[in-house]
């Protein structure tokens, strides 16, 4: 193991210890009979710098943003990433973003962090309640109202998809609100959105019609992950001569990644950007996107596309795609013909 990750992970086990009896969402608030608070600035943390949690992160700032129309909100996040995901949300004011390596940054890691007591915030909500920094960003944050996001028994038993990642820092939200004062919100849980731009989704159907050279609609794939997670080139192998077999009136395409690896040897038209909104904007224009569970998988869902996600190790109910008719398999429980089927029922 290199010295770095170890000393990640020790890094993590001592933030863990340090944190874990931090927070109370739940404490006694006091409030005039019939007050309700104005809520005009809201901070957001999810310090975490991989592409799928920012993406991930976006329902919740959607619900803040329709929950508080005009408020400012700042999101504590690491990494640069976040730029890019939240470019067109108008309500995001400030990205405060630690350094993905804080011991090559000290200095800027701990400047970031006493940037979070340079505003006074209405609100403060945790974006990931397993995440040791979140709730200590949490906890030091000058507001009067805190969502800490620690596991509710009461929210588990009420929602089907509590365990879903993208949804739960939301459910904890509407029913925070509610002991302030605020109706109780009944609607979808917004799906994940980059807000692509009318310019961004025509450029990308023009790289696309680039790639494939002809108006049909096309299916992306995208075979590589991390991990554990990773599907060998016989697997992919075997999908990739049913997709040709099952739809010959659809073009078939692979997005690369940056290690320019593919699963299929590189049989099908290919794409890669280092440009994430660019990746995004082709995806956009595509009819459906098949891919094992990664940072990627998350990016096609932003793009309201539908997603067929494929998951082995990782916990589907957690990171599974939804919303524009996407759908999951644990692969474990599942077969070649669940997956044609399911892609079948997508496109018809």
């Amino acid at each position: 193991m290199k010295v770095s990750k170890r000393i990640n992970m020790l890094r993590m086990r001592i933030m863990h210890r340090l944190t874990k009896n931090i927070g109370n969402s739940n404490k006694k608030i006091s409030l005039k009979p019939g007050e309700k608070p104005t809520i005009k600035r809201v901070l957001i943390s999810r310090p975490n710098h991989r592409l799928g949690n920012q993406l991930l992160l976006t329902p919740l700032v959607q619900e803040v943003t329709n929950t508080f129309p005009g408020c400012k909100i700042d999101l504590f996040v690491k990494g640069g990433v976040a730029n890019l995901v939240f470019q067109n949300y108008e309500q995001v004011e400030n990205i405060i973003q630690l350094p993905r390596k804080p011991f090559n940054e000290l200095i800027k890691y701990i400047g970031c962090w006493f940037k979070l007591k340079k505003h006074t915030y209405d609100l403060v909500i945790n974006g990931d309640k397993n995440s040791s920094s979140g709730r200590l960003s949490t906890q030091l944050v000058n507001a009067p109202f805190k969502v800490f996001g620690e596991t509710d028994n009461n929210l588990e038993s009420k929602f089907d998809d509590y365990d879903h990642i993208a949804k739960y820092p939301v459910y904890h939200l509407r029913d925070y609100l509610k002991t302030l004062g605020f109706p109780e919100n009944k609607t979808p849980i917004a799906t994940l959105n980059i807000k692509l731009s009318a310019d961004e989704i025509s450029a990308g159907k023009a790289i696309l019609k680039g790639v494939v050279k002809n108006d049909k609609p096309t299916i992306c794939i995208y075979t590589n992950a991390t991990g554990d997670k990773i599907y060998d080139e016989d697997w992919w192998a075997i999908l990739y001569e049913r997709l040709k077999t099952d739809f010959p009136n659809y073009n078939i395409m692979e997005l690369l990644p940056i290690e320019n690896i593919s699963k299929i040897n590189f049989k099908a038209p290919t794409f890669y950007s280092k440009d994430v909104r660019e990746m995004c904007g082709l995806l956009a224009n595509t009819a459906v996107f098949i891919a094992p569970d990664n940072g990627v998988m998350h990016l096609a869902s932003a793009s309201q596309i539908p997603v067929v996600g494929f998951f082995k190790v990782t916990k589907l109910e957690k990171y599974q795609p939804y919303g524009n008719n996407s759908i999951a398999f644990n692969t474990n429980e599942t077969n070649l013909n669940d997956w044609l089927k399911g892609i079948h029922n997508i496109l018809d």
